[in-house]
């Protein structure tokens, strides 16, 4: 079933529930009001001041550094949105992704499981990060908590918002740094992880025997003939034994070539259509990756266990790494539109570059939803 609906089963539930028992969750912190549902609780303040508490001067110390990383990163983020102006109508550079379901123009589709684990790290590493960036800084938290817009997730940690604009130029450039670096640390960090099972570990126990179908692309060339799970053996007759051979074979179609896919269920004829990602090559509609068997059964089926860890710490780092990078882009109101403001500040009157900000701002923004657009036509 696609994702898609379980999105809607999911806001139907949820704000069916939260309509009924409306006065009775207003009690234990929640505000409902339709399309926001918000939980605000005091508790994990503790929690955040005890994780503060350990070193406030290391926190201070590593996000200084953080702070010069995200100005370099928010220029290369800048750099790379302005440049794909070039390509928007053909590649654009921002889509939509949404654990579970396929999104036009989106040559990226995130797991549903994989994906909503993902961004609960992405948003709980994130928020956390703020907090305790602002107690190192001697700024109370009022509140932490969780939100809904409809049926998009979301969390916060509420600093005291004029103790943060009374604290100095450079407090308030590590609090908004924060929330970014601890999500590249972390994609960082599972990266490695990543790295670790799908470099040493799974060689270690299983040997690679020929390409399987991991996913096909709805309304693709191969949608009508191919599955997921189907082993390929050959293309065109020539013998595809490993990724090598594979990737040798697919990168010399052209849409529109004829292909003979021979897999383990039989073999199927089609016609390749545009790549998405580059109009010159062919599009087959699969994502593809290593079959592996098992070395020895010493451990029984454990060994399996690795290829989901290895999947669930890729899309931790790249659901951590690109929203994190995406919130450094220079536009209010993402942490990197508040750190520019803060930063031009030093040196340029407010009446100046309040509206610099705001009119950059505005042409990140137009670049974005132009993009979103161009994906869907």
């Amino acid at each position: 079933m696609n994702g898609i609906y379980y999105y809607i089963i999911a806001f139907f539930v949820i704000w069916a529930i939260a309509l009924i028992f409306n006065n009775k969750l207003s009690n234990y912190g929640f505000e409902i009001d339709f399309p926001v549902i918000m939980w605000r609780t005091e508790r994990l303040r503790g929690l955040i001041k005890r994780i503060s508490d350990i070193s406030p001067r290391f926190w201070k110390y590593f996000m200084t550094v953080g702070i010069f990383v995200s100005f370099v990163a928010m220029v290369g983020m800048a750099w790379l949105l302005v440049s794909s102006l070039e390509t928007i109508t053909t590649t654009p550079s921002v889509s939509l992704v949404i654990p579970g379901v396929e999104m036009p123009g989106s040559s990226i589709y995130v797991p549903l499981g994989y994906g909503l684990i993902g961004l609960a790290t992405v948003l709980v590493v994130h928020e956390f990060s703020h907090g305790i960036l602002a107690v190192s800084e001697k700024i109370s938290i009022k509140s932490i908590g969780l939100l809904l817009f409809a049926i998009i997730p979301g969390a916060f940690v509420e600093p005291d918002e004029e103790e943060l604009k009374a604290s100095s130029k450079l407090s308030q450039l590590r609090v908004y740094a924060a929330g970014s670096i601890a999500n590249m640390s972390l994609a960082a960090i599972a990266l490695v992880i990543f790295l670790v099972i799908s470099s040493y570990a799974i060689p270690a126990n299983f040997s690679e025997n020929g390409i399987e179908i991991n996913r096909v692309v709805s309304d693709s060339p191969a949608s009508q003939h191919l599955k997921q799970g189907m082993i390929i053996e050959s293309i065109n007759n020539q013998t595809i034994d490993n990724s090598t051979s594979y990737l040798g074979v697919v990168s010399s179609f052209k849409p529109g070539d004829n292909v003979t896919v021979g897999t383990n269920e039989g073999s199927y004829s089609l016609t390749l259509g545009k790549n998405p990602n580059n109009e010159s090559l062919g599009y087959f509609g699969i994502q593809a990756g290593k079959h592996y068997e098992l070395k020895n059964n010493a451990f029984g089926p454990l060994p399996w266990v690795l290829f989901n860890l290895a999947e669930l710490f890729q899309w931790m780092f790249i659901l951590n790494f690109g929203i994190g990078t995406f919130n450094l882009l220079p536009m209010k109101p993402l942490d990197g539109g508040k750190m520019l403001e803060i930063l031009l500040s030093y040196k340029i009157p407010e009446n100046i570059y309040k509206p610099l900000v705001n009119s950059i701002s505005v042409i990140m923004a137009m670049i974005i939803v132009f993009s979103i657009v161009a994906s869907f036509i």
